[in-house]
């Protein structure tokens, strides 16, 4: 597993410990809530992104499928 993989991990991690934490006290503490859910969304958000989209492969077929040629 490589450094970027391990740091999106421990993002998404440590986001969702903090989360929970923050709203698990009697007295939730807005800040701390919201510093979670922010670190959870940029894991989140920088392992996503490193996906390739499924639509794209799927345009490239149709458009190839839906040539029409003319004939004479």
């Amino acid at each position: 597993m490589n450094i970027s993989r391990t740091i999106n991990f421990v993002c998404i991690v440590a986001g969702g410990i903090i989360a929970i934490y923050a709203q698990a006290e009697e007295k939730q503490n807005t800040y701390l809530l919201m510093g979670g859910i922010i670190l959870l969304m940029f894991g989140i958000y920088r392992t996503s992104r490193n996906i390739p989209s499924k639509n794209d492969k799927q345009e490239e077929e149709t458009f190839v499928k839906s040539e029409k040629v003319d004939e004479d």
